[in-house]
């Protein structure tokens, strides 16, 4: 399964690559454009994967990447993604999709102090433990933010919200106290990874 946002880019390409493959015994040089063609394509296909996953118990990770940074007194979570992650978000807890707004911004690396100031967009949800604002940030290379969803779907732990291309950032805050099982620097899975569970 591919991302919806990946969908053009993957038909283009291999578009490209079938144009070149009829040309191919015209042109000697040809095999050199291929073999970037194919190695193009290839690197779109991984880009652009969805795969299933099974959901956590508790409240799971909203993306692929590691963990930037955790700020316990304000109930909030950072997670940086590479390019080689997954870039397919999903929602870290069921709840009523209340609020989506996007907003411009610059296009600074995700993962520096300046990404406070870059392109985003914001989902909040209303749920059982109160409001959980997730964003998506746009990074230096990620200039698309890609929606699944919209205000008033009600949706589960772990659906998937939308995508943002090429590297970027997912912050979550929590309205109530969370107690957070992973810590900073770790690795993370979408849906599959646990953060942790709501303090009682």
């Amino acid at each position: 399964m591919f991302a919806d946002g990946g969908k053009t880019l993957i038909l283009l390409s291999l578009g490209l690559l079938l144009s070149l493959v009829l040309f191919y015994h015209f042109i000697y040089s040809s095999l050199i454009i291929l073999i970037l063609g194919t190695i193009q394509l290839l690197s779109i296909l991984y880009f652009f994967r969805d795969p299933e996953r099974d959901i956590a118990d508790k409240i799971c990770s909203p993306a692929d990447g590691k963990i930037q940074s955790i700020d316990t007194d304000n109930n909030c979570i950072e997670i940086f993604m590479n390019i080689w992650d997954v870039h397919v978000n999903r929602t870290p807890c069921p709840g009523l999709i209340e609020e989506i707004k996007h907003m411009k911004g610059k296009h600074s690396p995700a993962f520096s102090k300046n990404a406070r100031d870059n392109e985003r967009q914001l989902l909040v949800l209303s749920t059982d433990h109160g409001k959980v604002k997730i964003w998506q940030i746009a990074g230096m290379i990620a200039r698309r933010i890609v929606p699944y969803v919209e205000e008033g779907e009600v949706i589960e732990k772990g659906e998937r919200l939308g995508m943002i291309r090429f590297g970027s950032k997912v912050k979550v805050e929590f309205a109530e106290g969370v107690e957070f099982s992973v810590e900073e620097g770790q690795k993370v899975k979408a849906g599959k990874t646990s953060l942790g569970e709501w303090n009682e």
